[in-house]
């Protein structure tokens, strides 16, 4: 039985809406979600990091999913929209506050940058209006290999026709870059009326998302992956990063002492007889 996540459920303050969504996620059948925090820095001001609010503190005890006896599990994701390489720090410690790290490069030179050298999860596809580049195959084939994914979002694509054209153009110019390799569907959903029920709300719940990715150039088996097995690898590969950048690396020292006056090389000692 296929495990359905939505990585991409956008942050808001107001409490009960967030109980809301991720209630509805439950029902619909999803066993995961994350709670998107967007950051966004400007070059006029210095800019505070949002700290996540604890999932307890947001709804206890969380909804059960449907078709499962366990509740729903959610995660905290941070998502950085950068316009400069000073917006990502690869050392900040508030990073670490979340389980899932993301970058929206919005220039060809950010984009490569996050497939080849950042330490994160996710690269966003913007869908709100026309990328100023194309997608290079190098750059993508980089972040395949490295274990990141590309998200696409179709929570915009509802809202306005113009940011539908936007989202479907963007993701085919990437699907045909990739060939609909390590590629995540999300909602990023802000509203329930809005953004997952009008698209999920039926008896076969995450699965009409398959037919959305038909849309977006995935066949029905890539576009299955990117709401089930692709999203899985995301979490792995997050829990990878956490414990590697945590690791102390030791490295054996390779000089030899010099062997004492008198005594034989290594190589030419007698070798000790064994008894039986």
């Amino acid at each position: 039985m296929s495990v359905f996540m939505d990585l991409n459920v956008n942050y808001t303050a107001d409490k009960s809406r967030l109980q809301s969504l991720v209630e509805t996620a439950a029902h619909l059948g999803f066993s995961t979600v994350a709670i998107n925090y967007v950051f966004e820095p400007t070059a006029k001001k210095k800019q505070e990091i949002p700290s996540p609010t604890p999932i307890s503190e947001l709804m206890d005890p969380l909804p059960v999913v449907q078709g499962r006896s366990r509740p729903i599990r959610v995660l905290n994701r941070l998502t950085i929209v950068m316009s400069d390489a000073s917006h990502f720090r690869p050392t900040a410690v508030e990073y670490r506050r979340f389980d899932l790290l993301a970058v929206q490069p919005t220039t060809e030179k950010l984009f490569h940058a996050a497939c080849m050298i950042y330490d994160v999860d996710i690269i966003c596809i913007s869908v709100t209006e026309k990328l100023p580049f194309f997608f290079k195959r190098a750059p993508v084939n980089g972040a395949i290999e490295r274990g990141l994914v590309f998200e696409v979002s179709y929570s915009a694509a509802i809202r306005d026709s113009t940011m539908r054209r936007y989202t479907i153009a963007n993701a085919v110019c990437l699907m045909e870059t990739c060939k609909g390799k390590s590629v995540i569907l999300s909602s990023a959903a802000e509203k329930v009326g809005e953004d997952i029920c009008s698209i999920l709300w039926s008896s076969e719940g995450p699965y009409d998302i398959t037919n959305l990715g038909l849309l977006f150039g995935l066949s029905e088996g890539e576009a299955k992956e990117a709401v089930s097995s692709t999203c899985r690898s995301v979490l792995l590969h997050a829990e990878t990063r956490k414990t590697a950048s945590g690791i102390i690396h030791t490295v054996k020292s390779c000089s030899h002492s010099p062997p004492a006056d008198g005594e034989a090389p290594p190589a030419k000692r007698a070798r000790p007889q064994l008894t039986e």
